[in-house]
């Protein structure tokens, strides 16, 4: 299973209380799992990895877990009513309940984070098949979204304890996504801090860049930002908060329509982000558009660049510089109904930053969205 680390043999920093090894998957809560299995399978390039159901003996629930490279999504919807996944999809619509977190020791991790102060969600549980054992524990963060640690040091199935592999004919062509770049969380109104204060002393994690509303700004709204990461960087969740404008801003009709704080978007990375969009395109995944006057002195701005700008202006592609490189990145359209969830798509050629630069010509193809669906 270390198939699903970027790198497992850079070692966690001696004073990291939680050493983490990746993200070992992300669960959403949806209405329909089997379709929206389906969905990423056909759009995003996903393969068919595991299934838990009635048919496994769980009773209340039914689970398809996919894979493509390093990156594991699971998505479990209700068999029946009022109960607790059930209650978050009508709340919430289909969204991200569980940031899962690969480590060495899962009942240490999570004495480790309540002992911080950390809320409980999950007390270290041992689940067992014929293929090994695996250890998980649990607690909250913002909203209802929850950290799960994940011990699968001695277990060699298809993924946990619980599910049997999903065989499946219709397994389309990978697209290069590659693993969890960072997963962005957004909270309420002065509720950033809080939270970066949470993941500091809970987790141990640090904040490696602050954005405030002179960076993340337009004429018409505002956003606040810190970025949180872990001791051997391999986990990063950037945390928002809205500023005032004068209209609506993103963070704000997120939370209007999510009916609350929760993960507004993961970012996937690829080694090949020209490939992957236009894969991802021509699959029918929608990506927001910036104006064709960006691309007019991007490289009196950023330097040399080893892409040709024409299908980077073609695909809608941004790019940003900083001290150590620079980024390509592109932003899916929400993928539901509800303008909550979105997709970033990340190559990173050296640059550990998250597109300052692209902040602004973002944001503004963001209003014109919010301009369309009445929300500004």
């Amino acid at each position: 299973m270390d198939t699903l680390l970027r790198n497992t043999t850079v070692p966690a920093t001696q004073t990291d209380f939680l050493p983490l090894q990746g993200t070992d998957y992300v669960e959403f809560y949806v209405g329909n799992a089997k379709q929206a299995a389906h969905f990423y399978k056909t759009a995003f390039g996903f393969q068919s990895l595991a299934y838990a159901g009635p048919e496994t003996g769980v009773k209340d629930r039914a689970s398809y877990a996919v894979r493509q490279n390093k990156l594991t999504f699971v998505f479990t919807t209700p068999l029946r009513s009022q109960n607790e996944i059930a209650d978050h999809i009508y709340k919430h619509g289909d969204g991200v309940k569980t940031l899962a977190l690969r480590v060495d020791d899962a009942a240490d991790a999570w004495k480790q984070t309540t002992d911080r102060g950390g809320r409980s969600y999950m007390k270290p549980i041992k689940l067992s098949d014929e293929q090994g054992e695996v250890v998980m524990s649990g607690i909250h963060t913002y909203g209802e979204t929850v950290h799960l640690f994940i011990e699968r040091k001695n277990y060699h199935g298809a993924f946990l304890p619980g599910y049997r592999p999903w065989v499946s004919q219709y397994n389309p062509t990978e697209t290069g996504l590659l693993y969890v770049d960072h997963c962005v969380g957004n909270v309420g109104w002065n509720q950033m801090n809080p939270w970066v204060k949470f993941y500091q002393d809970v987790m141990g994690f640090r904040n490696i860049l602050s954005f405030d509303d002179n960076d993340i700004s337009t004429e018409y709204s505002a956003l606040m930002s810190k970025v949180m990461s872990n001791g051997n960087g391999f986990v990063k969740f950037p945390i928002n908060e809205p500023a005032e404008g004068k209209k609506k801003s993103q963070v704000e009709e997120y939370l209007d329509y999510y009916d609350g704080e929760g993960c507004q978007h993961v970012a996937l990375a690829t080694n090949d982000i020209v490939k992957t969009v236009t894969e991802l395109q021509q699959r029918g995944i929608e990506f927001l558009k910036v104006p064709g006057t960006y691309y007019e002195d991007l490289l009196d701005r950023v330097g040399h660049i080893d892409e040709d700008l024409e299908p980077l202006k073609e695909l809608g592609i941004l790019v940003d510089r900083d001290d150590e490189g620079y980024l390509l990145q592109i932003f899916t359209r929400p993928v539901e109904d509800r303008p909550t969830l979105f997709f970033e798509i990340i190559q990173r050629k050296g640059a550990q930053s998250f597109g300052k630069g692209n902040f602004k010509a973002l944001f503004e193809a963001i209003e014109r969205e919010q301009e369309a669906r009445g929300n500004l």
